[in-house]
């Protein structure tokens, strides 16, 4: 096989570092990720913080010379950072949870930007074709975080590569791929790529809390709730870790309550400013949070149980590679 096995937009492989927030996808983590050669993605606030967002990019640029992203979920607040991004140039605009049409498409375009529309229905998928995008992401029922559709990945997915299969627009698989083996599963359905987001909370390189690092290898269990941020980001449910904090409570808090009512937990650092954490709230721990981080909400996709150590972004990137081929070549190459 080719040394870019695999490579889409540009990029020698086809895998992608799943925008990770609030700021746990840093410059750290996204320059990690594209000096091995796949697609790194720096989380934007949601909220306008354009010198922030020229920070950020100028930080990354100054520990990678390889080209990377960023991304921007459209349900806050983000047309400042937004022109920040087309006027530096980035190689990728990832955009989530919003209508992104083709004016703003060409846009982007014209800065020398590819979109990548990220969807969780096959109605999304339409508009984001339509669009004219360069590459969609179907986003699973089974991803962590926090999932638009209700869908699991696999029944979605191949309906996605029918539907675009009349143009050039590869499909990025996302929702509980960890490995090798989830890979190569991803490819069998149509798609040209993977995207993934707890893999990538588990590396070294993450901004994530270590608790909640090291959570991510001691748990395997996840649930589908609405628990968290419900005043902050209404009807935007979520995939989290089942702690003891979230067993008790995942039956016990009102639904008519959210986090406004709550005690506050902690504190953090988020993108430069210092927030309060209240009990609930939809906010993941990043490395500067202090206080009760253990009740503090932990996203994780289904595929947790996969993973077993914490290790550097680069790692990742090339075992995936590694393991799709061995898979391949010892597991299939029978079936002919």
């Amino acid at each position: 096989m080719p040394s870019g096995w695999r490579g889409i937009l540009g990029f020698h492989y086809g895998i992608v570092q799943a925008p990770l927030g609030p700021d746990i996808s840093g410059p750290e983590l996204v320059a990690a990720v594209a000096n091995a050669g796949a697609i790194g993605l720096l989380r934007l606030p949601d909220w306008p913080a354009p010198d922030h967002v020229r920070e950020l990019i100028r930080k990354t640029r100054s520990l990678t010379s390889k080209p990377f992203g960023a991304a921007i979920v459209l349900a806050f607040p983000h047309e400042e950072n937004l022109r920040v991004v087309l006027e530096e140039k980035l190689a990728v605009l990832q955009v989530y949870w919003g209508d992104f049409p083709n004016h703003r498409v060409q846009e982007a375009h014209r800065a020398g930007v590819k979109v990548l529309h990220q969807v969780g229905s096959l109605e999304e998928a339409a508009k984001a074709k339509e669009a004219g995008v360069d590459g969609i992401i179907v986003q699973g029922r089974e991803a962590g975080g926090h999932v638009i559709g209700q869908e699991g990945l696999f029944p979605l997915l191949p309906r996605v590569v029918d539907l675009v299969s009349d143009s050039s627009i590869p499909v990025i698989a996302a929702g509980g791929i960890v490995d090798g083996r989830g890979y190569v599963a991803a490819l069998a359905l149509g798609a040209q790529g993977v995207c993934l987001g707890t893999r990538f909370v588990a590396t070294e390189e993450s901004f994530a809390h270590p608790i909640y690092k090291q959570k991510l290898i001691e748990m395997s269990h996840t649930d589908y709730t609405n628990i968290f941020g419900r005043a902050r980001w209404p009807d935007a449910p979520q995939r989290v870790l089942e702690t003891p904090f979230y067993d008790e409570w995942k039956n016990n808090f009102p639904d008519q309550e959210t986090e406004e009512d709550q005690p506050i937990i902690g504190h953090s650092i988020i993108h430069g400013v210092h927030k309060d954490i209240r009990r609930f709230a939809g906010t993941v721990p990043n490395a500067t949070a202090t206080g009760d981080i253990d009740i503090m909400a932990m996203y994780s996709g289904q595929g947790v149980g996969l993973i077993t150590e914490i290790i550097p972004a680069a790692q990742v990137v090339k075992s995936l590679v590694a393991e799709a081929k061995e898979v391949i070549r010892e597991k299939l190459s029978g079936y002919q």
